[in-house]
């Protein structure tokens, strides 16, 4: 089985000067999955199912979103003072959660919770007339969230007996994130107060709450993600109007665009004096979602403030920047890549890309994310799309308001993203009369030892044909690279035999012009 691992550990090999198989790359960054509608919300069946299959694809940990408002529902008036304590909640709102925390245990999958807004309408401001769509996100209260972080704290503690269950010890939880996307509207509003950037004072306080509540309920030492941070923005200045991700940081850390402290009326206007009881700072990564909507994940969006997986690098760059005090782990500036996906067509005639294009691209998303030496993880985003909305006609964009970026169809239907997916393989260079690769088998138990075969069909052929020896595969996680001196025009691929039961796994065929 593949084993959970100790994040730490993996950070601290990426970046402290252990042996990696290429000087500038990353040989740790582990694999995350993100599925809410299967993990969370289809019941324990298709819970199970889904967790059996990111399983088998190699996943290390799924991410799961703690909504406050489906946590906090039903609650009464009576109950929220004591809103830091789990009897406060209906027990009910508990269950998924602590299924899935259970059977994660039971099948070798760790979870991470992202504990998230939007909240209950009480623990709101009073959102103005113009802005009511925003009312569950507007102004939350920092108090109120972290009353109820506290409360998720101690009921994941690894000591808190589940009374749904005859009173079973609920597993610990021990990886976590403050917050979803605060740079976007839709998670946090409002954005913006006049020309000022509001949401990231908001999220300040937000993360200070949220870091404090996990704190007091025993997961001081866990691993806690900072950001959760949306890729794109735009230029407007109005409540709603969302933040690119790299301004977004710098007002959080209360720098300008030179990357120089707000001093005088400026730091007032953004609350900065409410970092000091921030420092030192205490956070494993920065958490972001590099989404490049349709574009190839190689080409970097036209605002030097947006962060797509094209220059993730730079999101190490900017953390490096800011004048604050860190921890020891901080200090590293290291980044989780905790969303990233692409929608297909089929199904989604408005914002897919074909099926074969999208296996390409999680491809190379996952060799750009190998590459950057201080990204630790990356996330797929979904297993399965999410069926369309019914009410609506399919040839109505509204029908797709939902994710098609999953690796199998609603019907549970394989697309070649998901042999891409379990066994990734990327051309990463050519020249010379030879062939470069990168891959891993993301499938195999941790710290497997192994070798696999690189097969190539020449241009006008039909036979693949192995080049070369076997390439050994001695990385924990599976990485392997390899450079084969053929490089004319054809089709590669990678082959895994399984030494036991002789069972043989294939990547998907990577075309090479010569």
């Amino acid at each position: 089985m593949r084993r959970i691992l100790p994040l730490l550990v993996l950070a601290l090999m990426a970046v402290g000067g252990l042996a990696t198989p290429a000087a500038h790359a990353n040989a740790s960054a582990f694999s995350i999955m993100m599925d809410d509608d299967n993990l969370i919300y289809r019941g324990d069946q298709t819970r199970d199912n889904a967790l059996v299959r990111m399983k088998a694809l190699g996943v290390d940990y799924v991410r799961i979103t703690v909504l406050w408002s489906v946590v906090a529902h039903g609650m009464k008036k009576s109950q929220r003072r004591h809103a830091d304590r789990p009897s406060a909640y209906r027990k009910a709102n508990w269950d998924r959660y602590d299924r899935l925390v259970r059977a994660g245990k039971t099948l070798g999958v760790g979870v991470y919770f992202n504990v998230t807004g939007p909240g209950p309408r009480w623990a709101m401001g009073k959102a103005p007339k113009s802005e009511r769509k925003y009312a569950n996100t507007w102004e939350p209260k920092p108090r109120e969230y972290f009353k109820f972080v506290k409360a998720v704290g101690r009921r994941y503690d690894g000591t808190f007996k589940d009374e749904n269950d005859k009173h079973a010890l609920i597993p610990r939880v021990n990886f976590w994130s403050i917050y979803n996307e605060p740079n976007q509207p839709g998670w946090l509003t409002p954005q913006y107060k006049g020309t000022t950037p509001w949401a990231p004072v908001m999220y300040r306080d937000l993360w200070y709450y949220g870091r404090t509540a996990l704190d007091a309920t025993g997961h001081k030492k866990d691993v806690v993600l900072i950001g959760e941070t949306a890729p794109l923005g735009t230029k407007n200045h109005n409540p709603p109007s969302p933040l690119y991700p790299k301004k977004f940081i710098r007002e959080f850390f209360c720098v300008n665009s030179r990357y120089k402290r707000y001093t005088g009326a400026a730091a007032r206007r953004r609350h900065c004096s409410t970092l000091k009881r921030i420092q030192p700072f205490r956070y494993f990564a920065w958490a972001h979602h590099p989404y490049t909507k349709r574009l190839p994940p190689t080409k970097r969006d036209f605002n030097r403030d947006s962060i797509t997986m094209a220059n993730i690098g730079e999101l190490p760059a900017i953390l490096q920047r800011m004048h604050v005090r860190r921890d020891a782990t901080a200090k590293r500036n290291l980044a989780a890549l905790t969303e990233f996906g692409y929608e297909t067509d089929p199904p989604d005639p408005f914002s897919g890309i074909s099926p074969a294009r999208q296996a390409e691209y999680i491809n190379v998303g996952d060799h750009i994310a190998y590459s950057e030496p201080k990204v630790v993880a990356n996330t797929q985003f979904l297993l399965n799309d999410v069926k369309g909305i019914s009410r609506y006609r399919k040839s109505d964009k509204r029908h797709w308001f939902t994710y098609q970026s999953g690796l199998y169809y609603a019907n549970g239907k394989p697309k070649p993203s998901a042999i891409a997916y379990r066994l990734p393989l990327v051309i990463t260079s050519k020249g010379g009369g030879s062939t470069s690769l990168w891959g891993q088998l993301r499938f195999l138990p941790t710290g497997t030892q192994t070798q696999v075969y690189m097969q190539f069909r020449p241009a006008g052929t039909k036979q693949f044909a192995t080049v070369g020896p076997a390439v050994p595969v001695t990385n924990p996680l599976g990485f392997f690279e390899t450079t084969q001196a053929v490089g004319g025009p054809g089709t590669w691929r990678a082959v895994f035999v399984e030494p036991f039961s002789k069972t043989t796994i294939i990547s998907r065929e990577v075309p090479s012009s010569g």
